[in-house]
């Protein structure tokens, strides 16, 4: 069964700086993706970085150059370091984790780690 669990979510003012972690159960490349997610309150859950077990990254335009997605695949850990960050980046962001099998995808996801930042 695959366990997603984020870490390091919290409270920051602007301009701040957060880590939020993913342990995966598992290698990490045995998915073809492993990335992150944010929801805010009253919107759609949305796409914030990714990167394919290959190392290609994909970030959403509102985060580049302020977040940045790595992993240590010695410890099956997936990490997402937010610089700068902004009041209206205060959400929920969830560890997504993407496994292929033939034309089926199958979607992963961990609890989901609050993350709150002060004007």
């Amino acid at each position: 069964q695959v366990q997603l669990v984020e870490s390091g979510g919290g409270l920051v003012q602007s301009g701040g700086s957060l880590r939020l972690s993913c342990a995966a159960s598992g290698s990490i490349f045995t998915y073809y993706s492993m990335g992150w997610y944010r929801q805010a309150p009253g919107k759609q859950r949305e796409l914030v970085a990714t990167m394919t077990s290959g190392g290609i990254t994909n970030y959403a335009d509102s985060v580049k150059g302020r977040f940045t997605i790595s992993r240590d695949s010695a410890k099956n850990t997936v990490y997402l370091q937010m610089n700068s960050l902004k009041p209206e980046d205060t959400a929920v962001y969830h560890c997504n984790a993407d496994r292929r099998s033939g034309s089926s995808t199958f979607r992963y996801w961990g609890q989901g780690t609050q993350v709150t930042v002060s004007a």
